[in-house]
């Protein structure tokens, strides 16, 4: 069975990158039939922010992503939060010791040097604690210094891997370090706690950032050492802003709840972020998540890097807004609605502006107009298409004015078929009889609905108020 894992560091929000790996591992998984299981890669006490914890179940949350096995679902496989498991990690790498595989290193540093004339980080490191023999070793331990645990990288040699991605991968170990792998405080590195973690929770499918593929050698040399079998590799490409540098949370870029809070539909930016990297073999692009486990090939992943464009996600959005039926796409618009607007028919409004609407923070702007009309120019009145003038324009609006002060019944029905008959008695083009309505109702060159429509919403008082000024304004 397939097992793979979404296993983030609770750092900050879910960026565009965390929730495309959590995706591509669901969807792996879900379309075999496997598990998908959420781990809390916690060991970095340094950088751990406690509220993000609860950002990462909610960001899962919003994207659909459901986890079979986590830290509130135990699979038997537990505890899936690192810094729970710090006894299981000292007993691996105490064997590793007893192996010749790891060593103790006693120079207080937590990680490779750096080179002092360059500031660079050294590539192949070895530190000279590898060679201490098991005297000098026993005697600073009795001197209660304590020691991190590094990895004795074999020297010469090279490590050999497949990813589903970028192929086979060929590294020398002059390029690898002797990295730590369990620190003098008791917590493990990354680099440790993954494999273990991954081993002992019979995880078959690792996918993660391309930025992994150098240190996946180190990895291998680990199982190796512990005679354990390989998962297989899945590394994803970058994902990239339009101008080609990496998109980074660091660096300001919106993370996944950022984008809802701009007026983007979840399953909009889920569906979008599936397309970033990967293609489903044909002219398909719209995906809800259950479409997504049908269609998803790991193989069909792209080793180039992918470009966000928020274009391309912002027709998207439109295309899920549009497929909303209408009770549900008034839920999600209510929130984006300004201050104010309850007292207009919500739900009618909602519905004329469902299929004009790509992001749902235009709402605002988009039916501004309804709770204050615009300044606008005469010229707004003449429209070639419709065979609309200024004396056309004047004519109409002068005649509807005391048809409309006169109509009982108010609704988008009873006053389209008013109009209806008004445009044949005088012999008038319908478009030439709505459009200076609708000028005159919305001050905009283009509005959501029509004359009829607008009218209905803004109700009869406004209506008579808005064609009246609209008569001023034609002089």
């Amino acid at each position: 069975m397939f097992r793979t894992r979404f296993a983030p560091s609770p750092t900050g929000y879910m960026h565009i990158g965390n929730l495309r790996t959590a995706l591509y591992a669901y969807l792996i998984a879900k379309g075999a039939g496997g598990t998908f299981i959420l781990r809390i890669e916690d060991t970095d006490q340094n950088r751990n922010v406690p509220e993000s914890v609860q950002a990462i179940y909610n960001g899962l949350k919003l994207a659909g992503i459901e986890y079979d096995e986590g830290p509130d679902k135990d699979g038997g496989y537990g505890p899936y939060v690192q810094s729970q498991r710090l006894p299981i990690y000292k007993e691996y790498a105490l064997k590793l010791i007893e192996s010749g595989d790891a060593y103790y290193c006693f120079d207080q540093k937590e990680d490779k040097p750096a080179l002092e004339d360059t500031g660079e980080r050294v590539q192949g490191y070895r530190d000279p604690c590898r060679n201490l023999s098991a005297e000098e070793v026993r005697a600073k331990l009795v001197e209660g210094i304590k020691p991190v645990i590094r990895q004795r990288i074999p020297d010469p040699g090279v490590s050999s891997f497949f990813d589903h991605v970028y192929g086979e991968i060929t590294i020398d170990h002059d390029q690898l370090d002797d990295q730590v792998l369990l620190k003098s405080d008791g917590f493990p590195t990354y680099n440790f706690a993954n494999v273990v973690d991954d081993h002992l929770m019979a995880i078959t499918h690792v996918v993660r950032g391309q930025e992994y593929l150098t240190s996946t050698p180190k990895y291998n040399l680990l199982y190796q050492a512990f005679g354990w079998e390989r998962p297989e590799y899945i590394h994803l490409p970058h994902i990239i802003k339009e101008d080609g540098s990496k998109l980074s949370k660091r660096k300001g870029d919106p993370s996944f709840e950022d984008l809802v809070r701009m007026g983007y539909l979840p399953e909009a930016v889920v569906n979008y972020v599936a397309l970033l990297g990967w293609n489903p073999g044909d002219e398909r692009e719209f995906f809800l998540l259950p479409n997504l486990v049908e269609a998803f090939d790991l193989n069909r992943i792209n080793k180039s890097n992918a470009a966000f464009s928020f274009d391309k996600l912002r027709w998207l959005n439109g295309e899920h807004i549009r497929s909303l039926s209408p009770q549900e796409f008034h839920k999600r618009v209510l929130p984006f609605y300004p201050a104010g607007f309850d007292r207009f028919d919500l739900e009618q409004l909602s519905t004329l502006i469902q299929v004009r609407t790509e992001n749902l923070a235009d709402i605002p702007a988009l039916v501004g107009f309804f709770a204050e009309l615009p300044s606008y120019e005469v010229g707004l009145f003449e429209h070639p298409k419709s065979k609309s003038t200024m004396e056309t324009s004047k004519l109409v609006l002068q005649l509807v004015l005391p048809l409309f002060e006169a109509m009982e019944e108010w609704t988008n029905d009873s006053l389209f078929d008013c109009l209806k008959a008004f445009s044949k008695e005088q012999g008038l083009k319908v478009g030439t009889v709505m459009w200076p309505i609708r000028t005159a109702l919305s001050g905009q060159e283009t509005s959501p609905g029509g004359a009829t429509e607008l009218a209905a919403i803004l109700g009869k008082e406004e209506t008579l108020r808005r064609v009246a000024l609209g008569l001023e304004i034609l002089g």
